[in-house]
């Protein structure tokens, strides 16, 4: 493995010397190249959003020509409807097994000799390297920012009830993963999909479905998982950098070369990497927002006053409302990924006796991402009023995120923009690394494991092609095609969710019975 990486690198190394190279003979033809690739997206996002979206219901706002300030988006609803469905449907899973979930993560009913190839913890942290990312500091900060206050608290409840989505597909996925005969675990929305239909009588239909979450799920990783990434933490590094500024090239280069160096090592280098990160990045950001609120706790219940009664009355009224409820559930889908079915392919490969198991650790993904690391970013922006002050309009309107959070971050203390660069740059790199697996796997779900490298190395071109094009396109072709994910994953969950709710009331009975704790010869 270490030869590879390093064949790798000598063929690699060169070619990045020669972007750099180009890049200071041919300034003004790199600028070119950037406001193509800024009109490239957006044509793109014009022909996805006819495709994929429409907009159930809208509403004219006092005062606005504009009806998309207070529009339903139809993927929107079906996500909304879906998570409730199941919550009700799993009897409240999501609340009942949270404590037993909390049992598993720290290995209480670890069995030795179970298939798989990572495990149960580090199929959940890799889970959440790629859902506590950049739409934990930049995707809150732009919900509020278009949305005000009120959509802190929709993010909060499509993240309690995105824990059952993500209970259900993870469940899904180990039931229906395939073990090929070199080990490796193909596994995830397109193979529930796919068999799950089948097992109805539905081949043709599930097969289709399968091809073209893979197809939403590449294109997603190298969007939302990949360009997003870079444009958004590099928003917030180049202010600490000033280099970068004028030359961001720089940066899509290095994070290129540090994502290669992992992703070449497939799902357990991946894992690996992610047990390491995501601990370490988690507890630096909310060891500082934290010192944030406590700096400005007299402060606290006027922002939580503030973002219940926006919540239910915004000034704009009912239509208003359901702008605000529109964009905390769309950015809680984009930050826990509940229901898109992404992490279902991570989840595919953890060792475990049942698969509703790992459909149980999962739901705390939604929990950690959403109610914990989201709603203190909320409460840090809400309290410093960055979101609405004249000094960030610009911010606001380019949808640069990362960069308003991390001026938040320095109404407290001068230095902490410097922190949140370091929280913002572990949570894009492990963010990548994650989604990286995920559009591999979708790759070689169509194309066979031989044409994995073909997409790794076009996955490390986006990263750079993320540093050197607009946030505000990236972010609207990230939206297009992860919440166009939704759409055959829920089909499937919908579908195929009787066999989950029967397999965890059997799970639920041996854990009620002792039989879960003698089988690991635990004594009750």
């Amino acid at each position: 493995m270490r030869n590879t990486i390093y064949r790798w690198l000598i063929k690699w190394v060169p070619v990045m010397a020669l972007l750099t190279l180009s890049q200071t003979v041919m300034a003004d033809e790199m600028a070119g190249a950037r406001r193509t690739l800024n009109d490239w997206f957006g044509v793109v996002n014009g022909y996805m959003a006819n495709v994929l979206f429409f907009d159930v219901f809208q509403w004219r706002l006092p005062g606005n020509s504009d009806p998309a300030h207070a529009s339903m988006p139809f993927i929107v609803g079906w996500l909304v409807v879906g998570a409730v469905f199941l919550t009700i449907r799993m009897n409240f899973i999501n609340l009942r097994m949270f404590r037993h979930a909390y049992h598993i993560i720290r290995g209480r009913y670890q069995v030795p000799g179970e298939q798989g190839e990572v495990t149960s913890f580090q199929a959940l942290t890799t889970a959440l390297s790629a859902t506590v990312g950049l739409g934990n500091i930049a995707g809150v900060a732009i919900a509020i920012s278009i949305g005000g206050p009120g959509a802190t608290f929709w993010m909060i409840i499509a993240g309690l009830l995105g824990m059952t989505s993500k209970f259900t597909e993870a469940s899904l996925a180990q039931m229906y993963r395939e073990v090929r005969p070199d080990g490796h675990i193909m596994g995830g929305a397109m193979e529930y999909l796919s068999r799950g239909f089948a097992d109805k009588g539905w081949a043709k239909t599930g097969k289709v479905l399968a091809i073209l979450f893979c197809l939403l799920t590449i294109g997603g990783s190298f969007g939302a998982g990949n360009a997003f990434q870079v444009s958004q933490s590099l928003s917030a590094v180049k202010q600490q950098i000033p280099l970068l500024v004028g030359q961001p090239w720089i940066y899509g280069v290095v994070m290129a070369l540090l994502v290669g160096v992992v992703i070449i090592g497939g799902i357990r280098r991946i894992a690996h990497t992610a047990e390491a990160i995501v601990p370490t990045m988690v507890g630096i950001y909310l060891a500082a927002c934290v010192w944030i609120l406590l700096t400005n706790a007299v402060h606290i219940p006027a922002a939580i006053g503030t973002i219940f009664k926006e919540a239910f009355t915004p000034m704009a009224g009912v239509g208003g409302m359901i702008g605000v409820l529109v964009q905390g559930f769309k950015r809680a889908a984009f930050s826990s990924e509940a229901g898109i079915g992404s992490a279902a392919i991570a989840h595919a490969t953890a060792k475990v006796a049942y698969p509703v198991r790992q459909g149980i650790v999962a739901l705390m993904e939604p929990f950690i991402d959403t109610v914990v690391i989201c709603t203190m970013t909320a409460l840090v922006i809400v309290i410093t009023g960055v979101y609405n002050s004249p000094d960030t309009a610009q911010m606001v309107a380019a949808n640069q995120g990362a960069a308003l959070t991390a001026v938040a971050f320095g109404t407290v203390i001068s230095w902490f923009p410097i922190i949140l660069s370091i929280s913002v740059v572990l949570f894009a790199y492990s963010t990548m690394i994650s989604w990286s697996y995920y559009g591999e796997r979708c790759w070689t779900y169509m194309f066979g494991e031989r044409a994995a490298m073909a997409y790794r190395v076009m996955f490390i071109i986006f990263v750079v092609i993320g540093s050197v094009t607009s946030a505000s396109n990236i972010l609207d072709f990230s939206d297009l095609l992860i919440l166009g994910m939704a759409f055959p994953n829920f089909l499937a969950l919908y579908l195929l969710h009787g066999k989950v709710r029967e397999a965890i009331q059997t799970y639920v009975a041996k854990l009620r019975s002792g039989e879960l704790d003698r089988e690991v010869g635990r004594e009750i």
